[in-house]
């Protein structure tokens, strides 16, 4: 079989809303995602976390982690750190050794439950940079499960995710869409967590089921899109751009005409872990992408 794509980029975004980062060989796979990915956020004094939707300053904070973080197997010790980095403001550095503190009553979206405090020091940190209380909260795997909606991936799980443990996203679909603004957009806008090159644009729409390095993957529903790919990841600041031109071209009155109108406009797909059984599976770079099942058209796929 003849791959379809490679994979040109792997992304992880350890805290929530912040900035992600760009792995340089590979990244080890879990059930709820890349290691490391969202795996902290940002809460205020009521436990609900921020995002870029309500506070875009997240998307000027870069996070840093040891490059052994993404061996697979490896664990951290004492001296292993996530450094923090924004304008303005002190080096963080936040043990990657899990807190003994808990916070109750953390939520995201749906879901509510409790999460490991990273301390006064984290909190202090991100209250004077964003302005009002807050404090930085790291998943309790141990203790929590958060389920992906049922409707479209019954009993996978995710972490602080928005909805699914993986987005992938095309090269050829980010450059259909530049070819059609006045100003071209990097792909930090969409924040994937894979990205594939080699395909024609939107082919990943179609894509149910594909395999890359032995691991089989399902495209459970297209990405609908809020309003952070119009937030300058350098500047912090929204514009109208990309959502009015995905408007024209990418909304579901354009792709799913007879179907329920929601106003919703898709860039992406969302996807699920299917053999997440396996120990020790990784992603890397220039691996290939086989699209095993796929859909005939965008209005088949689940949105």
């Amino acid at each position: 079989m003849e791959a379809a794509a490679k994979v040109k980029s792997i992304f992880v975004y350890p805290i929530k809303s912040c900035r992600g980062i760009s792995v340089s060989q590979q990244a080890p796979l879990t059930p709820t995602g890349f290691r490391w990915d969202r795996q902290w956020m940002v809460i205020n004094n009521n436990g609900r976390a921020y995002t870029q939707r309500n506070e875009p300053k997240l998307a000027l904070v870069e996070t840093e982690l040891p490059n052994e973080a993404f061996l697979e197997g490896w664990e951290p010790t004492g001296r292993s750190f996530m450094v923090i980095r924004a304008p303005g403001m002190q080096v963080l550095k936040i043990s990657l050794s899990k807190p003994r503190d808990i916070a109750d009553g953390v939520s995201v979206w749906e879901w509510c439950g409790s999460a490991l405090d990273e301390g006064a020091e984290a909190s202090n940190w991100f209250t004077n940079y964003l302005g009002k209380p807050s404090r930085l909260v790291r998943y309790n795997a141990e203790s929590e499960t958060r389920p992906v909606d049922p409707k479209y991936a019954a009993g996978e799980k995710i972490m602080f995710s928005d909805c699914y443990p993986f987005m992938l996203l095309s090269q050829g679909s980010l450059d259909a869409l530049n070819k059609l603004l006045k100003e071209p957009i990097p792909i930090n806008r969409f924040r994937p967590n894979i990205l594939v090159d080699g395909c024609e644009p939107f082919s990943e729409d179609l894509w149910t089921d594909i395999r890359i390095n032995n691991c089989t993957f399902q495209g459970v529903k297209l990405c609908d899109r809020c309003k952070v790919p119009t937030i300058n990841q350098d500047t912090g600041v929204a514009g109208p751009e990309p959502s009015e031109t995905l408007r024209q071209i990418r909304s579901d009155k354009v792709l799913r005409p007879n179907q329920k109108q929601q106003g919703k406009i898709y860039f992406g797909q969302n996807l699920v872990w299917k053999d997440n059984l396996s120990n020790g599976k990784v992603l890397k770079l220039g691996d290939p992408v086989f699209v095993m099942r796929k859909v005939n058209s965008a209005a088949e796929a689940a949105a």
